[in-house]
């Protein structure tokens, strides 16, 4: 990974990193100061602490991520240290899934004229679970090529032996 990609994602992460804080922060004061401008046609407060709890997973990916990249540079990704935070991820993206579930069954009850809209976000967070997958069997991948590393390692160490 070059240095201006490594720069560039690093840039995006503490972007989106500084975005999704603030917009916590606001969701956070906005449940505790009281001042509601909505007119409480939707379950506000269940909303909002939904989103925060969303934006926490969203956060721990990043964090997770940014982690990875450091690793990449420092070229010890293929080591065990990285599972830990290929499991944050999926842990994250999983939490993700789950607040949208929450999100589905809040919107539900307002949805009875048209219950399609409630099978389409269902639809939708099976598709987060599938991005869950995917990083599972890219973790499987990452788990493959450090136990090749490992025995290449070996190998080296017995033919330095040899010699």
């Amino acid at each position: 990974m070059g240095k201006l990609t490594v720069r560039a994602l690093r840039a995006v992460l503490v972007v989106v990193l500084t975005g999704t804080v603030f917009v916590q922060a606001m969701m956070v004061w906005a449940l505790v100061s009281g001042n509601d401008p909505e007119d409480g046609t939707l379950p506000l407060t269940a909303l909002r602490v939904v989103t925060v709890l969303g934006i926490g997973a969203a956060q721990v990916a990043l964090v997770c991520v940014w982690r990875l990249v450091a690793m990449v540079r420092r070229g010890t990704v293929f080591s065990h240290a990285a599972f830990r935070y290929v499991d944050g991820i999926i842990g994250a993206i999983v939490a993700a899934a789950l607040v949208w579930f929450s999100v589905t069954a809040l919107n539900a009850p307002g949805q009875r004229d048209d219950p399609g809209v409630t099978l389409i976000m269902g639809g939708i967070g099976l598709a987060i679970l599938g991005v869950a997958l995917i990083v599972l069997v890219l973790r499987m991948l990452l788990a493959q090529a450090v136990a090749r590393d490992v025995e290449a390692t070996r190998m080296q160490a017995e033919l330095n032996e040899v010699i």
